[in-house]
């Protein structure tokens, strides 16, 4: 019996294992899935509306892509072939004209100047009118609201004061000059202003600048060295005047620059503002320098040898004097103080040119060279810049 029994203890045990064993899983068979349609990766080169060849159309799919709205569609539902970035080429535009119409009206100014000073040689007073004539200009055109007033303040007031200081030293300087030595020679001697520049803001600003960029400063102050050496009519108050001026001119610039950030004046208002100020700075001294008798006496003999034309030079250099300085104020608006430095040095090549044929100003073969290797370096100077 217990035998029996042991054998029917397993069959059980078996029994009831089976039962509780799980069914075996049987897969569900969906229908499958349509295939999807690959989807193109996005990417410059796939997209038909922007060369990628031309860095302005690439700037233009690159704000795409981060999210900006894209160009807008024609009236059929189509895409223009190109979409150019229209602020920056009418911002280059902008400045292309400012620097044009600078050179221009520098050119006029530096004719009527020198004629004025031929027969006229007192650079205080002729100084002096040509920032009168510019305030005049602006505090008419402020009260008449041909132009907008500017909103300003004693802080506005307070960091013009250096800009001013620096512009006055660098008007009158400059006019001494032109009064001692051909226009010529005193403008091949401030094409060396952009070594002015990278000097000083180098051991002022702490700006570092590449290799080439120094490299270049040296056929800058090479041929203006052999200008000044080679000069028929060297004069040293002349040449003292030039060198006075660049300086004082790049820290003008600077000052200005960094006076115009945060501030809501337009250049144009702000070389008004500039020339009000450093009229007030001019006045005192201009009358202990030279003084009304001699200014008289002076008047009276220029106008007996010129005749009425003569007033009307005067009134040319100092109306043209503001004018060029205006735009010039209003294209700083836009560049950099060393692009300026550049765009002035490369104006004096017209002014060198224009001079030369006007006044019949002599000039010798090595003194020319100087001048061409002077510009030469103005140009690799710009090239290093870039």
């Amino acid at each position: 019996m217990l035998a029996a029994a042991a054998s029917v203890k397993p069959s059980a045990a078996a029994a009831a294992a089976a039962t509780s064993k799980p069914a075996a899983f049987k897969p569900l068979h969906l229908p499958p899935l349509p295939a999807a349609v690959p989807r193109r990766p996005l990417s410059l080169a796939a997209r038909p509306l922007y060369r990628q060849q031309d860095p302005l159309f690439v700037v233009s799919a690159a704000r795409n892509d981060r999210g900006a709205a894209p160009p807008s569609a024609t009236a059929d539902g189509s895409r223009p072939v190109e979409v150019a970035a229209p602020a920056e080429t009418a911002r280059r535009a902008k400045i292309g004209v400012y620097f044009a119409t600078w050179w221009a009206l520098n050119v006029i100014f530096n004719i009527y100047n020198k004629k004025v000073l031929n027969a006229f040689p007192y650079p205080w007073l002729t100084s002096t009118l040509a920032l009168a004539a510019g305030s005049a200009i602006m505090l008419a055109s402020w009260a008449t609201r041909i132009a907008e007033a500017p909103d300003t303040d004693v802080d506005f007031w307070k960091s013009l004061a250096p800009v001013a200081i620096a512009h006055t030293i660098g008007h009158v300087a400059a006019t001494v000059s032109m009064a001692k030595v051909a226009v010529s020679f005193t403008h091949i001697i401030k094409s060396s202003e952009p070594a002015f520049s990278v000097l000083v803001s180098r051991f002022f600003l702490g700006e570092h600048f590449p290799a080439p960029v120094y490299f270049s400063l040296l056929p800058i102050i090479g041929g203006c060295a052999l200008a000044a050496v080679t000069e028929l009519n060297f004069n040293m108050i002349g040449f003292m005047g030039a060198m006075i001026s660049n300086l004082a001119f790049v820290f003008r610039n600077i000052f200005s620059k960094k006076g115009m950030k945060g501030k809501s004046v337009s250049g144009m208002n702000y070389y008004a503002c500039l020339s009000i100020l450093s009229l007030v700075i001019l006045l005192p001294f201009a009358f202990a320098m030279e003084g009304p008798k001699v200014w008289a006496a002076g008047w009276q003999k220029a106008v007996a040898e010129i005749g009425p034309n003569f007033v009307w030079w005067v009134a040319a250099q100092s109306v043209f004097y503001h004018l060029y300085n205006q735009v010039s104020y209003m294209s700083l608006d836009e560049i950099s103080p060393l692009t300026f430095s550049v765009g002035n040095t490369m104006k004096r090549i017209s002014v060198i040119v224009a001079s030369i044929i006007i006044f019949h100003t002599p000039v010798q073969p090595i003194n020319a060279l100087g001048a061409a290797i002077a510009i030469l370096g103005t140009f690799i100077y710009s090239q290093a810049k870039q």
